[in-house]
């Protein structure tokens, strides 16, 4: 059962931390049901307890005392009209297209236009993602979504001593402006949206993307994507950092601030409970610490002094599609409706466009299992389905093989196809948010989004989400959380098919990609040859630039554009980033 969010003191609570907290309306006057009618149904529920359940009780019990989801929530006997005590339809759940968007933030969802298909791909050398980018481009797949190597997320470059063994192992090898020239060669940026999933360092990656497009012809306001830039989550969660938080979400403040005004298709941040789930939070703390962080950038901005329906609607959200299918449906759909309450009550945003909660999802990477792999393609395509019931935009398919490396080529397909039967074989397509009115599901959807605006009260308590991360709140709530999990893995009160039951013995083993050691010696002769054919005075002077940028509180984006033009290096951007703010390292206490 998932730990109830507490604190063992509360500081007193700061001025913004004071402003409402969104919260369910109180009831309403016309309810779908009227007390005589819900008066009926618990007659007929206490009749059918008494009898028909008893008598099948006394037959055979329960399978177990409990019933519960993953995040802790009971599951009762039965759920009927009156299991939601303030169930108005209007009120909650509406219609698509409509306020609170808890059916959806289009009219039509897939009836109008499919979810993007997107597969990560990031692997090795620049050319070997490329190819591996127009392979799936040519299989049907809809949008880029690229991976980094390690190096390029903690801001070094391929020739660091820290890079040395992982250059292009678990993502694309990156160092300069040249590497992503050659990444989206042959790729018309004007006609296809990327995203790219890097953090600390995601404003130099930004930088890069906005200069091939340029030397493509297109113009800024045309290149449509989406970059994943939430280091609130990294400091969370995936523990991927350079700088410490403040200076870190200042500069997410900036790319944000940018591309509202340059980049009105770009998505300049993707507020992300994927990783704070892959953690070993529940699915209400993934929706509530989530909600959290983008209530913390959004105030961010605010403060800078920028109308909120100026870059709210270009904000967009990340979430992770585990194995509690009816869960996750509820999550997507309480997930819009407190985003929807909290935009239009605690920021007064005036636009639709500002009210509307846009995600891509991810099935569970964390859910896979090395042993039985082909049982990872059953789990894949459940939570894809309980992705697209919940109404994503946009989603991404894991890989049977991914517990063991990168995927194939052949493995990344069967994702591909799982996503394209659902969308053309299933008959999800053709009907909008079909679980709405579900007893069960809206039941779930009420119970998480109480269950998570608790979390949101605490937070503010705390004085917003910055200061809870440095106080290091929800890391503490994630922990118990995986313990707890992985405690009832090892007792079998949880089963994982393969795992800790109906396990086999020798498995036959399954392809792996292997990356080369080629690579890196590759990589680090390519950056040897652009820093040799480069202008270092104009590099000198554009990182100069960057470092008063930094120093004096301006927007870095433009001097560092005009630094990545210069051809220098993503390292020696984050190194005038590490010279400013000083290099972050966590405590001991997680």
């Amino acid at each position: 059962m998932a730990g109830k969010p507490a604190l063992e003191s509360r500081p007193e609570v700061p001025e913004r931390a004071r402003r409402a907290t969104p919260h369910p309306p109180e009831k309403a006057d016309s309810p779908v049901y009227s007390r005589d009618e819900l008066a009926r149904v618990l007659a007929e529920r206490e009749s059918w307890s008494v009898r028909e359940l008893a008598e099948t009780l006394a037959r055979a019990p329960r399978r177990r005392e409990r019933f519960e989801t993953d995040s802790g929530i009971p599951v009762p006997d039965v759920l009927d009209p009156a299991s939601r005590s303030e169930a108005d339809y209007r009120r909650d759940v509406g219609y698509p297209g409509r306020y609170p968007f808890t059916r959806g933030p289009q009219a039509t969802m897939y009836r109008g236009r499919l979810w993007t298909m997107r597969q990560f791909a990031g692997f090795g050398s620049p050319e070997d993602t490329n190819r591996r980018f127009k392979y799936l481009l040519a299989q049907g797949m809809s949008g880029l979504s690229t991976a980094f190597d390690m190096p390029a997320l903690m801001g070094y470059d391929a020739d660091h001593p820290m890079a040395r063994g992982e250059v292009g192992k678990e993502g694309v090898a990156v160092s300069t402006l040249r590497d992503f020239e050659v990444l989206f060669d042959g790729i018309p940026l004007g006609d296809v949206t990327t995203s790219m999933t890097i953090n600390a360092s995601a404003v130099v990656a930004l930088a890069m993307y906005l200069a091939v497009g340029e030397r493509q012809g297109v113009p800024r306001a045309k290149l449509g994507g989406t970059i994943q830039a939430d280091m609130l989550k990294e400091y969370i969660a995936q523990k991927e950092w350079v700088v410490p938080p403040r200076p870190a979400v200042k500069m997410v403040v900036d790319m944000i601030e940018f591309c509202a005004k340059e980049m009105p298709r770009w998505n300049p941040i993707s507020i992300s409970g994927y990783h704070i789930r892959e953690a070993g939070a529940t699915a209400v703390q993934e929706l509530a610490f989530t909600l959290a962080d983008g209530i913390e950038y959004v105030q961010e901005c605010v403060d800078r002094g920028m109308d909120v329906d100026a870059f709210a609607p270009r904000l967009s959200f990340f979430w992770d599609v585990h194995n509690d299918f009816f869960e996750e449906i509820a999550k997507f759909r309480a997930a819009r409706r407190i985003w929807a309450r909290t935009m239009k009550e605690r920021f007064g945003a005036k636009r639709k466009e500002s009210l509307l909660l846009r995600t891509h999802a991810q099935t569970a990477g964390v859910s896979l299992t090395a042993q039985q792999p082909y049982n990872n393609v059953v789990r894949t395509a459940l939570q894809a389905m309980a992705a697209v019931l919940g109404g994503t935009q946009s989603l991404h398919t894991n890989s049977l093989d991914e517990t063991y490396a990168l995927p194939t080529e052949q493995a990344v397909t069967i994702a591909l196809r799982t996503q394209q039967i659902i969308a053309h074989e299933s008959g999800a397509d053709r009907v909008v948010d079909p679980l709405a009115g579900s007893y069960y599901v809206e039941y779930l959807t009420d119970e998480m989004e109480k269950r998570a605006l608790a979390y949101i009260q605490r937070i503010d308590e705390l004085g917003g989400m910055l200061r809870a991360v440095e106080e290091g709140f929800p890391q503490k709530e994630i922990s118990e959380s995986a313990f707890r999990y992985q405690r009832e893995i090892e007792t079998k009160e949880r089963v994982i098919v393969g795992v800790n039951e109906f396990a086999s013995g020798e498995e036959a083993p399954i392809p792996i990609l292997k990356i080369d050691e080629s690579v890196a010696r590759a990589q680090k002769a390519r950056l040897a040859a652009v820093k040799s054919e480069r202008n270092p005075g104009r590099v000198a002077e554009t990182l100069a630039g960057v470092e008063r940028a930094c120093r004096e509180g301006a927007n870095v984006m433009p001097p560092i554009l005009e630094a990545v033009k210069a051809y220098a290096t993503l390292g020696e951007i984050c190194d005038v980033f590490r010279k400013v703010w000083g290099q972050y390292r966590e405590d001991g206490r997680f």
